[in-house]
């Protein structure tokens, strides 16, 4: 299906919002739990090679269309080239910066029969979440008060240690609905109040870049300090209890240099 094609069809707000959701997702992927094998394809001895994310949640780095002009906006050309010439950290995080360029460029392709207060929507929309340079770099959203690994945040203390003082530092987990645990309650930390889900609802999955929510279970990264859905990185809470430090999926993958 052609890009105009795909724009007749893409006729209201909530349908260029799914959109750009699942493209966002796919490049995610590329960027955090798929690092490896993107970092693999984007061999600087290839042509001008561009990562693309698609409505599928897939992604997939390739060359640029042909067409002139092309059915749609293209993310940024020659991702490649600097890969061996940057850290890999800032690497990284300059293709988050052109991945979320190119996603709001779709987007607007899309929405560009939108009138003003439909556009206003679909901006709305995409700002409530965490832009991919977001979560690729762990960026804190605009709460800083928070701060989910401070050991005095006591309603997030170790899954292991619920209802005893303070966190576990080699393991950390938001609680889940879903445990099982009849023993933990909001007596147990003492101080927990509605205030504290509203508080960490900032923080943003390393993964799929969603906000907390109360009713999912949560894990940290005891390397680079990110929380993750248990989902995403295919954590569940009973084996997260035998688990003495977490590597997310990122971290685990990092090659030490020789």
């Amino acid at each position: 299906m052609d890009g105009a094609s795909m724009a007749n069809n893409l006729r209201t707000v909530e349908d260029v919002f799914r959109d750009f959701r699942g493209r966002r997702a796919g490049l995610l992927k590329a960027l955090t739990t798929e690092v490896e094998e993107f970092y693999r394809q984007c061999d600087p001895e290839k042509e001008n090679l561009c990562l693309y994310g698609f409505p599928d949640e897939s992604w997939e780095v390739n060359l640029p269309a042909e067409e002139v002009p092309p059915e749609l906006p293209e993310p940024a050309l020659g991702i490649n080239f600097a890969r061996d010439g940057m850290h890999r950290k800032d690497w990284l995080s300059l293709v988050a910066v052109h991945s979320d360029a190119w996603l709001m460029s779709v987007a607007y392709y899309f929405g560009a029969r939108f009138d003003q207060n439909e556009r206003k929507q679909l901006f709305g929309l995409i700002n409530d979440l965490p832009t991919v340079f977001d979560v690729v770099t762990g960026r804190k959203l605009i709460k800083e008060k928070t701060n989910v690994n401070d050991s005095s945040t006591k309603a997030y203390s170790s899954v292991k240690l619920r209802g005893n003082e303070g966190p576990n530092r080699n393991y950390k987990a938001f609680p889940s609905a879903e445990d099982g645990d009849d023993d933990y309650s909001a007596e147990d930390d003492g101080d927990h109040d509605d205030g504290d889900d509203e508080e960490h609802s900032e923080t943003a999955c390393g993964s799929c870049g969603e906000s907390y929510a109360s009713d999912e279970f949560w894990i940290c990264c005891d390397v680079c300090e990110r929380w993750f859905h248990g989902k995403c990185v295919k954590i569940t809470p009973a084996r997260a209890e035998h688990i003495k430090q977490y590597k997310c999926p990122s971290c685990s993958n990092k090659r030490v240099r020789v």
